[in-house]
């Protein structure tokens, strides 16, 4: 089964956050802001703006002349305003949960509702990860006979205990 696309919401949600875009720009936030979760290519970038150009998810703005050369920039439609929000909205689960953090960047208000629901529904993935992995080192690393055995395995779960609680506990402070 493919992968569905993903490109075009991160494209909705930093034209929804900073109003009209060119391509350049985009690919500018990719590389200083994103890349710290997400990349993409100009290969990638910009046939997926015309595919959304095309959907009336976004639409070309006025062309601006800079330096003697036309730059085409973008604004987000009405249709591609409601993609975003619906897109938001889907429930947080294992299987997507490793694009929360592509849903947050795309949140610019504090206050807006959806940022809450996000967080609290991360939160209790997060929260059924850590009793999971602490179950499994109890199961395997009842007693020190057994951490010996298999050292590595215990650090690692030890580690992935640590990690999600960390999250855990972050979340909770942006939770009102």
């Amino acid at each position: 089964m493919p992968r569905p696309r993903v490109l075009p919401y991160i494209i909705l949600g930093l034209l929804n956050k900073n109003g009209m875009m060119s391509g350049k720009d985009m690919i500018s936030e990719f590389k200083t802001d994103i890349s710290e979760f997400w990349t993409v290519s100009h290969s990638q970038l910009y046939p997926e703006l015309q595919r959304m150009v095309d959907e009336k998810q976004i639409k070309v703005a006025e062309d601006v002349e800079v330096k003697d050369r036309k730059v085409i920039n973008y604004v987000i439609e009405a249709k591609g305003q409601e993609t975003l929000k619906r897109w938001l909205a889907e429930p947080i689960t294992l299987k997507n949960d490793e694009l929360t953090s592509l849903k947050l960047y795309c949140i610019s208000d504090q206050r807006a509702p959806i940022l809450q629901q996000i967080l609290k529904q991360c939160l209790a993935l997060h929260q059924q990860k850590v009793v999971h992995l602490k179950a499994r080192k109890e199961l395997l690393f009842g007693d020190e006979l057994a951490i010996k055995a298999n050292y590595g395995h215990y650090l690692i779960l030890s580690r992935a205990i640590e990690r999600e609680s960390d999250y855990v506990n972050w979340l909770q402070s942006k939770i009102n």
